[in-house]
Formats: structure tokens, C-alpha cells, sequence
């Protein structure tokens, strides 16, 4: 593993300034004894994230114990081990052997040994390779190596959930949804639906369909539920993506379903026969009362004119 990285970082070196007749073994000698000798040489590998047509942060991990003047180091960055990324020769940045698609692109802080690639996108996904050389005695030594791993996120649109049965849900029929989501970066590793009714939350995973557009290299996601809701309680209905384990996940607004079964149906009807039933002869009691009194009124008064 040691030799396998130290030809990488020889390779890189060599890339911009060629040493000719070393053989292979003599640069796994060559790193061995660097390693022994500059224990400032780094081989530490950082995941870095950056969103998408935003700028990338890279960075060289070069803590520069020495205080080295940047005017005595050449410090250059490589991608995937033959692009030249970016290159500060002596204190100046020099373009000359940039790859075409980072001319302009790319900037050094100088202070915190940083690389900022510009307007990131999905094409510059890979690995990076900082390598600083100090000028000693008028050659070349490498002294520090770190590698990046750019990862780039595009933030998928909120789940939606689209209803895919026609015409009215009855009682034990199976429910037909659909839920969607487009425009992110990278491929989601799968959709869950919630299903909670009654204090009961069940998952469903299901394998959705997952496209990428050719142009955008952004990905869709589309997944299906078909399932028998239960009756006479709400069921709320949502779907969840989940993207990674270390990125995020995104979840629909709930869809709230609750269907009335037959048998409720009849209860209500037998509830509210009876009922029924009660208020009219209670209504028709109290008619029969006040009319026995209006019938009484008019022979007690008539009573009382004969005594007169």
C-alpha cells in the first residue's frame, strides 16, 4: 500500500517535471526513505461535499510546522493522476499546464493551503491530489501529499404523492398511489412508505424506478404503493427518500384517507332509527297535553257566567 501510494505521488511529481530511468522498484525505495526521513509527507485521504454549480473547498492539510515562505514551494493539485487542477510556482499561480476545463476556474488561499474550484459539477466528482515541493539546494523535494475525494449533491424536490385509483375507494378495494421525486444528485438508495392507523405505523419498501437524464446527469425517482387501506379509522399515508446514510432524507406531506365500511353504515341507521322514533312520540305526547288544556279553558269560563 505504502509503494502503491508513493508512485502516485512521485507520478504526480513527475507529471510536471520528469525523472527518466527509474525503474518502479527504485521509486518504492525512493518513498520508503522519504518516509523515514520527512515524516512531513502526508498520505491522508478527505471526503469533501459540495453542492452542486457551487464552489468546492480543497483542502492541502499542510500545517507547515516550518514556516516555509510559500515563494519556496512549488505547490500544485491533480485530478484522477493526469489533469493538473491548479499550480502556485514560487508564490505565483501558473496556468500553463492547466487541464482546459479548470483554466479560470480555480483559486488558492494561500493562508489556509486551500483549493476553491469554482462552479463545481457533477464531472468533477473524483480524487484530487495536493503535492508541495520546497526548493532546497536548487532541487526539487516533495514534502507534504494529501488526497480529496469530491462528492457533489444536487437537492432532490420534496416527495410528492399522486392518486392513481379511479373513482370512489370503497371497502376492500386496494388503494393505488404513486409518489415522485426529481432533480437530485446522487442516486437514492431507495423510497419507504408509512402507512400509521389505529396507535400501528407499517413500512413498505419497494424498488422504485429511478431515471437520470443525459443532459443534467440528475436523477428522478418514481415508487408505487398498492395496498388495502383499512376501514372506518383515518389512515395518514406519507413516503420517505432516503438518499444516503451520511447525506438526508426527505419525506411527503401526509395523505389522510379514511373510509366508512358497510357495517358502520348500518349502525348509524340503527342508531338513529330508534331515535328518531323516540322524538316523534315525545312530540306528538306533548301535542296531545296541550290540546286536552285548551279544551278544558273554555268550559271552566263558561261555568262561571251561569254563577254570575
Amino acid at each position: 500500500m505504502a509503494c502503491f501510494l508513493s508512485l502516485k505521488a512521485v507520478k504526480h511529481t513527475e507529471a510536471l517535471a520528469p525523472a527518466h530511468g527509474k525503474s518502479i522498484m527504485e521509486v518504492c525505495i525512493l518513498f520508503l526513505y522519504a518516509m523515514i526521513l520527512l515524516p512531513g509527507i502526508a498520505a491522508s485521504v478527505h471526503q469533501v461535499k459540495s453542492f452542486l454549480n457551487h464552489t468546492a473547498y480543497l483542502s492541502c492539510s499542510f500545517p507547515n510546522s516550518q514556516k516555509t515562505d510559500i515563494k519556496d514551494l512549488r505547490v500544485f493539485w491533480q485530478k484522477d493522476a493526469f489533469e493538473v487542477v491548479h499550480e502556485v510556482y514560487y508564490g505565483q499561480e501558473k496556468h500553463d499546464n492547466l487541464s482546459p476545463k479548470y483554466i479560470n476556474r480555480t483559486k488558492m488561499d494561500m493562508d489556509k493551503w486551500t483549493l476553491q474550484l469554482l462552479n463545481a459539477g457533477i464531472v468533477d466528482e473524483g480524487q484530487y491530489t495536493c503535492i508541495i515541493q520546497h526548493r532546497d539546494k536548487g532541487s526539487l523535494k516533495v514534502i507534504h501529499t494529501s488526497e480529496c475525494i469530491l462528492h457533489i449533491i444536487a437537492n432532490y424536490s420534496q416527495p410528492e404523492i399522486a392518486w392513481l385509483h379511479t373513482g370512489e375507494l370503497k371497502p376492500d378495494e386496494y388503494l393505488n398511489l404513486s409518489c415522485s421525486s426529481s432533480g437530485g444528485y446522487p442516486k437514492p438508495e431507495h423510497m419507504v412508505w408509512l402507512v400509521a392507523s389505529a396507535n400501528k405505523t407499517e413500512s413498505f419498501m419497494y424498488s422504485g424506478d429511478v431515471s437520470q437524464d443525459a443532459v443534467t446527469q440528475l436523477y428522478n425517482v418514481t415508487s408505487k404503493l398498492y395496498i388495502k387501506v383499512p376501514t372506518n379509522t383515518p389512515t395518514n399515508i406519507s413516503c420517505l427518500l432516503h438518499v444516503g446514510e451520511q447525506l438526508w432524507s426527505l419525506v411527503s406531506v401526509p395523505l389522510t384517507i379514511e373510509i366508512q365500511g358497510e357495517e358502520m353504515e348500518q349502525g348509524q341507521i340503527h342508531f338513529f332509527g330508534p331515535l328518531i322514533a323516540v322524538i316523534i312520540l315525545i312530540t306528538l305526547l306533548l301535542g296531545f297535553v296541550i290540546l286536552k288544556k285548551n279544551r278544558k279553558i273554555p268550559s271552566t269560563n263558561q261555568s262561571d257566567s251561569l254563577a254570575v
